[in-house]
């Protein structure tokens, strides 16, 4: 029977133009956040720091916005809760790109560490943005997928981020035909990038308030000028699809966010006893969440954001450091102390080699490593390669000719990409595959950002102390060491990680597989449920996809796991 439904066009679909939205609102983030890197050394040493204490202060400056925004995201989500998701994720925004305004345009080193406190404490966007997703996607089977959407959208835009603010600091001595007579570029030379990022969070606070639907059931029937508005706007578009659309309403499927949602298609009397009970359902259980696996998945991805995170700050303080020259306290080849020498320009570019390079890698090679050798071992490949990779760094400093040094560095570098490409989105399908029940991912996903954003704080600030101790005492090898060891301790908990089964839902298993029969299936396999979106604006996800598709033989109520087939990108 599964065989005749495998090429069947009705099962349950992802809401692809509010996922959509919300990306934008994720992609924001962090090529914005990530885009100082390039230019921090520079633009601490323009404070008057001594070049041995960049590293520690820039360390201390990116720990201090992962740290303010640990402590308010708790607030945040709360405030959600009150006033809705889609005011909350807009202040972020707002606040955030006002921020950048003013970092662009620091002159101390006191202001700029306020100015990214502020920043962090002001934008509780991440678990907010996870929240919504859960409630956009209802269908069960269609949460693990769109979980593991976000984490690849953080990864392409932590990518491009450096290479973003390298080609636009210091603009004035950069491309000084063009901005060489602008006073304001000469008196804030950081404040360009920081002005294109504006631009980028003014696109996507304007798209969030035009397009996205509030989902928090005690908010979504007010009126959302915001919404209307953009309905407005986009109605000379919308009237060619008008008549279209009208004759495709059988595939309809009700969401949480539907034009439709205030007047549903169904009367409360023809609902499902999930459906009558889903909001009653008391909230988790410390025990509930904090299982062995959930606890052994959460100390792997901390420690995963603490090392790979802190490697992409400390970089560029590595290769803006002055040239290896040997001297008498040279003792090869461990005690040296030299980095590349260059600027903001070149570090930019080879972000920018470094971001095509694994964007070829997110979109073509990593589905087909996780379809062929299962998410859990490239996983576990992962985490042993990343301590390879910290111990070599500091040696491509020893190269004299240029050329290979350059080459062998991206290598490197590559390398490295490419495992925070596949570590991400696997160990975040892995956590979720982990959980008990879907009731608690959403608690569950709100304390991977806590921890995840502690081990972001923690790393690059004591990173950074190691990093301005070691060159102290010639030892330039020390920073990356330290990051050897946490990546060696990091891998040993992906040992230990079990592929589950997926999150069950933990309701009354025989009233769902009932209520299913009668309303949510049409008897071999397929959900049948009804949409307000079309088929041009959803993702199909057919019976063979091995997320969690629902087949006559597992009906019970358990949500197939993020199988070894899962293809991302598709």
């Amino acid at each position: 029977m599964s065989g005749q439904n495998k090429h069947k066009p009705g099962g349950p679909k992802l809401p692809v133009k509010q996922l959509a939205i919300l990306a934008v609102a994720r992609f924001a983030e962090p090529l914005a956040l990530t885009s100082v890197f390039p230019y921090l050394p520079e633009m601490i040493k323009s404070f008057g720091i001594e070049k041995n204490e960049v590293a520690k202060w820039a360390g201390i400056t990116g720990a201090v916005f992962s740290i303010s925004q640990s402590t308010t995201a708790v607030a945040w989500g709360r405030a959600s809760d009150r006033v809705g998701r889609k005011p909350v994720i807009l202040i972020g925004l707002f606040a955030t790109m006002c921020c950048f305004l003013l970092w662009g345009m620091s002159t101390s080193l006191t202001m700029a560490i306020t100015v990214r406190a502020i920043m962090g404490g002001t934008n509780g966007n991440v678990g907010i943005i996870r929240t919504m997703v859960a409630e956009l996607v209802p269908e069960k089977e269609l949460q693990p997928k769109a979980f593991s959407l976000m984490p690849l959208v953080w990864s392409v835009g932590s990518v491009f981020g450096p290479a973003f603010g390298g080609f636009f600091a210091r603009p004035a001595d950069q491309y000084p035909n063009v901005f060489g007579k602008i006073e304001y570029f000469k008196k804030f030379p950081f404040a360009l990038p920081n002005l294109m990022a504006c631009c980028i969070f003014f696109i996507s606070f304007t798209t969030g308030l035009l397009f996205l639907k509030e989902t928090l059931e005690s908010k979504r029937h007010k009126r959302d000028w915001g919404l209307i508005l953009g309905e407005k706007l986009t109605r000379p578009f919308n009237r060619s699809r008008k008549h279209h659309h009208h004759h495709r309403h059988q595939h309809r499927r009700h969401s949480f966010v539907d034009d439709e949602a205030s007047a549903p298609l169904l009367s409360s009397g023809k609902l499902s006893s999930t459906e009558r009970i889903a909001i009653q359902v008391s909230p988790p259980s410390i025990k509930e969440i904090f299982t062995r696996q959930t606890v052994i998945n959460l100390i792997s991805y901390t420690f995963l954001a603490l090392h790979s995170v802190t490697y992409d700050q400390v970089m560029p303080v590595f290769l803006n450091y002055p040239r290896y020259v040997r001297d008498e306290n040279t003792q090869l080849p461990f005690k040296f102390v030299g980095g590349f020498g260059i600027g903001s320009d070149k570090i930019g570019t080879i972000y920018t080699i470094y971001g095509i390079f694994c964007g070829l890698i997110q979109f073509f090679l990593f589905p087909k490593l996780c379809a062929r050798f299962g998410v859990l071992h490239v996983y576990r490949m992962a985490m042993c390669v990343f301590p390879l990779i910290y111990f070599l760094t500091p040696f491509t400093a020893l190269i004299q000719d240029d050329t290979l040094r350059y080459a062998v560095f991206l290598c490197i570098l590559i390398v490295k990409g490419f495992l925070v490409i596949v570590g991400f989105p696997c160990t975040t399908i892995l956590l979720t595959n982990s959980a008990s029940s879907l009731r608690i991912l959403g608690t569950l996903n709100g304390f991977a950002t806590t921890f995840s954003g502690l081990g972001r704080a923690a790393g690059p600030a004591m990173t950074g102390a190691v990093f301005s101790w070691g060159v102290q005492h010639g030892y330039v090898i020390a920073p990356w060491w330290f990051l050897c060891c946490i990546a060696i301790v990091g891998a040993v908990p992906s040992f230990f990680i079990v592929d589950g089964d997926g999150p069950t839902r933990s309701l009354d298993s025989e009233s769902e597989d009932s209520d299913a029969e009668d309303e949510g299936t049409n008897g071999e396999g397929n959900v049948i449920v009804d949409s307000a979106l079309d088929d041009d604006d959803c993702l199909s996800l057919h019976s063979e996809t091995t997320y969690g598709a629902i087949s006559p033989e597992n009906q019970s109520g358990k949500v197939s796991k993020v199988g070894s087939e899962t293809n991302l990108l598709s």
